[in-house]
């Protein structure tokens, strides 16, 4: 028979209080194989790491912000964008949710003890974060860190035209985070597949978790393309092979078409999880199941699918690939993303909405990236993209896309959870005013951008002359860039003053609808002293509002006589259910 917990706030009453033994402070960081300890290790090495990239993003727009500056130098501002751009998109988005959300959530909301393979999965942290370290120790070497862009196009990456450790460092960095994200993959897939509570099917597992799934395939898909290329670069750069180099037979388009193929799904590689994140958090605070639960599935599964098809829509003005093809391939893959967001919308309509800080931040997702998803429709038209190459309108863009969905749906995910891994509350007047600073400092910052493309602005200059007429609106961005500095400190003070002056959280303070509300926060060890009975994708919600019970969409295919065994049994307070 298995206990199956009553209401989850019953067992933080401190019944199944106990003793854990063990190594603890320094020791357990760095001996732990416990999965809540390692989320929490990515969580906060990759927050510091978009931090430093945040700081490297306000000297870039401080240098901008007049014509002719000389606040750094050319090659120093060439360091700065692409450590700023190789933080953010290798350091940060993926390993904050893929590394360390994903390890602290997944194995709680499929109700299992641990990740599949603990070493495994410590590995994979050290592989991460010594590849970090790596990356950023460029900037200690004699030529400085690599300044060929986060792309690392050739030939400006070969020898001749970045000399030094500084680019090895980034290529070695680059491998290593790339096997650390194959591992957790391998984990996360063996995880969900093998580790499954009783009664968790597929189609009842929480979206947050098919999306880590999604993303897992692809990084798999993915990431072997990326190492595949790296060796290449590494051979060009040190053994002569000449594989990207004309002067030695080599293609130099070559490396685009590797880099894109790895690229472009790892653009899906991170917006899905944080697309999984707000699909946990709008339903919750809209007290409503998410609107069109399969329907959100097969959308994640079809953005899985086409990503491996339109990498090459970041090479229409090289000239040698299919244009119609990649535009057709481009535009079809918004319409799954579309259906996301109608269903949240239909989940939110009609709903008792709530808007507390994780739900101002999911908002703040939706607005953003829905501006960036139809820019990027613009850029998927040749022509436009002609017109708009390498200008400041991409960058508007891009970081609509990326920010929108790995800061904003990001820091949704860090309030919502942040009780769970902590056990205690954020301050709600903090955390709406960091959302409102960011809200109106991104629009600020990235919207003068667009016009600046459009009036011919090129990305990746660290200089630019007054007759231009781009001085205004350089000057309106970097008052933005400054807005979203202050946003990030107030979310810094609100850590300060939780850790300070806690407020301690109850077990399930939204109301939330997964297992990982069906045990104390934070969880024990073990992660769970009894499992709530599941027969449908909200199984804590139909424990605690058994006066509303959510009917499972696989409900009309089986019988009482159907359950697992061992679905039904004593409930924790004692009461036979």
């Amino acid at each position: 028979m298995t206990l199956i917990a009553g209401r989850p706030a019953i067992a933080e009453a401190g019944a199944h209080a106990e003793a854990e033994h063990g190594p603890s402070g320094l020791l357990k960081w760095i001996t732990s194989t416990d999965h809540k300890v390692i989320g929490k290790s990515y969580l906060i090495t990759s927050f510091l790491f978009f931090c430093a990239a945040g700081l490297m993003a306000v000297i870039i727009r401080t240098q901008l912000a007049s014509p002719d500056a000389t606040v750094v130098s050319q090659h120093a501002y060439n360091e700065l964008f692409t450590m700023h751009g190789s933080l953010m998109l290798y350091l940060f988005a993926g390993p904050f949710a893929f590394g360390g959300l994903a390890n602290y959530i997944v194995p709680l909301q499929v109700g299992a003890p641990d990740m599949a393979f603990p070493r495994l999965n410590a590995l994979s942290y050290w592989l991460y974060l010594s590849g970090g370290l790596i990356m950023i120790g460029g900037f200690l070497t004699v030529g400085g860190a690599a300044d060929f862009g986060w792309v690392a196009y050739a030939p400006l990456s070969n020898a001749v035209n970045s000399p030094g450790a500084g680019p090895d460092m980034w290529i070695v960095a680059l491998a290593l985070t790339g096997f650390s994200a194959i591992f957790t993959g391998v984990n996360l897939v063996t995880t969900i597949f093998y580790l499954r509570a009783p009664g968790l099917t597929m189609f009842r597992l929480p979206i947050f978790t098919w999306n880590m799934l999604v993303t897992a395939l692809l990084i798999l898909i993915a990431f072997p393309v990326l190492t595949a290329a790296l060796v290449m670069l590494w051979a060009d750069r040190h053994l002569g092979t000449h594989i990207f180099e004309v002067s030695g037979g080599g293609v130099p388009v070559l490396w685009q078409n590797l880099f894109w193929f790895f690229g472009h799904p790892e653009v899906y590689i991170l917006a899905l999880p944080y697309f999984g994140v707000v699909t946990e958090i709008i339903p919750v605070f809209s007290r409503k199941p998410i609107f069109g639960y399969r329907g959100m599935i097969f959308a994640t599964i079809s953005i899985g699918a086409l990503s491996t098809s339109v990498w090459a829509h970041h090479m229409f003005t090289t000239g040698v690939v299919l244009l119609p093809f990649f535009s057709l391939m481009s535009y079809l893959i918004a319409v799954p993303t579309g259906i996301k967001f109608f269903n949240w919308i239909g989940t939110m309509w009609r709903g008792s909405v709530r808007y507390d800080t994780p739900m101002l931040f999911s908002t703040g997702f939706l607005i953003v990236f829905l501006l960036g998803g139809v820019t990027g429709i613009f850029l998927a038209s040749p022509p436009i993209d002609f017109a708009t190459h390498d200008t400041y309108f991409v960058v508007a863009h891009f970081h609509e896309v990326l920010f929108g969905s790995a800061v904003f749906a990001g820091f949704a995910g860090i309030y919502y959870w942040y009780p769970k891994i902590t056990g205690r509350m954020l301050n709600e007047k903090l955390g709406k005013t960091s959302f409102w600073l960011m809200f109106i400092g991104f629009w600020v910052t990235f919207m003068p951008q667009y016009l600046l493309g459009l009036h011919g602005m090129p990305r990746r200059i660290a200089e630019y002359s007054a007759s231009t007429g781009w001085t205004t609106l350089n000057r309106i961005s970097t008052g933005g860039a400054y807005m979203l500095f202050l946003s990030v400190a107030v979310m810094l003070v609100n850590f300060w003053v939780a850790w300070r002056k806690p407020v301690p959280a109850v077990g399930n303070p939204w109301d939330g609808h997964t297992l990982e509300w069906a045990t104390t926060s934070p969880p024990p060890s073990h992660n769970f002293y009894a499992l709530p009975p599941v027969r449908s994708e909200r199984p804590v919600w139909d424990l605690n509002h058994p006066n509303h019970p959510t009917i499972s969409h696989e409900d009309h295919k089986s019988s009482p006589e159907k359950e697992p065994a061992g679905a039904v049994g004593k409930v924790a307070d004692g009461e036979q259910r």
